[in-house]
């Protein structure tokens, strides 16, 4: 069986997949097309259907659950690993209504944690998430939602932050931050949907047993190319919950799911099995 694959270039994903996407797990039938794209494209081409199997923020699970379930291993939640806003030094204070942000991506979670923490943001800028930092610094927006490395490497470009908008939904929510999973079309055969399920945990496993080693497909496909900063984009966003969602993942999702319906009211239900 032929799946096509989407998944982000960064350090968290092509540490996650190498093992599978790379020959050094036995994948029976089962093959593999792999595409890298940043995750904001991934979540249009889900909207749109194009991947079997696709990397995708938690942000757009609303819009796309009626055609993907999400699968229990690859993805990225945590405490401490939210979006921060960040601005240049001199902004003393954030005012929602006058300030241009730029946020990655419209069906990001950062812009879905983001819109929880400021409501009635009224001029929104959506950018590439590395291409944030420069949007700030350059004087194209007052402030900045930044993901990725780019929370370690904000501070040394003379940004400053705002806000850790992670920070903020675990304290209104008390609940871990489901920032992206792996997704998989409803369409496709169940059986072995679970098999990839299964060979994605493998791929994670074997990844955390090599840790602290950074691969030559991590480095090769990074965006900051700092070896330090990549292990310490791995440690963040690579967890126990990466292996699996377990009751506590899935309940953060749940709960992601409940703050996208507040923060967007009208949206459309959302199907009750969103897990595989």
């Amino acid at each position: 069986m032929n799946l096509t694959l989407g998944i982000s270039p960064c350090p968290n994903d092509t540490f996650i997949f190498d093992a599978l996407v790379n020959g050094q797990l036995d994948t029976g039938g089962l093959r593999l097309d792999v595409v890298l794209e940043d995750v904001q494209t991934l979540n249009e081409w889900a909207i749109e259907g194009r991947l079997d199997v696709s990397k995708v923020s938690y942000g757009v699970l609303p819009v796309i659950a009626r055609d993907y379930v999400v699968l229990s291993s690859g993805g990225a939640l945590g405490r401490g690993v939210g979006p921060l806003l960040v601005t240049r030094p001199g902004v003393e204070a954030f005012d929602p209504a006058t300030m241009r942000v730029a946020v990655p991506g419209r069906d990001t979670t950062a812009h879905l944690l983001f819109s929880l923490a400021y409501p009635h943001a009224a001029h929104k800028q959506f950018v590439v998430f590395s291409g944030i930092e420069d949007a700030v610094l350059s004087g194209a927006a007052e402030a900045g939602v930044i993901i990725h490395e780019s929370r370690f490497t904000y501070a040394a470009k003379g940004l400053v932050k705002l806000l850790d908008l992670g920070d903020y939904w675990e304290r209104q929510t008390h609940s871990p931050i489901p920032l992206g999973g792996i997704v998989a079309k409803r369409s496709l055969d169940a059986r072995a949907l679970r098999a990839l399920d299964g060979l994605i945990r493998a791929s994670v496993e074997r990844a955390l047993a090599r840790r602290p080693l950074v691969s030559a497909y991590v480095k090769r496909h990074a965006q900051e190319l700092d070896e330090t900063v990549m292990r310490q984009h791995i440690d963040l966003y690579v967890n126990e919950l990466s292996v699996d969602l377990g009751e506590a993942g899935r309940s953060a999702v749940e709960t992601l799911l409940d703050v996208y319906r507040r923060v967007n009211p009208g949206s459309a239900t959302v199907p009750a099995d969103v897990f595989l």
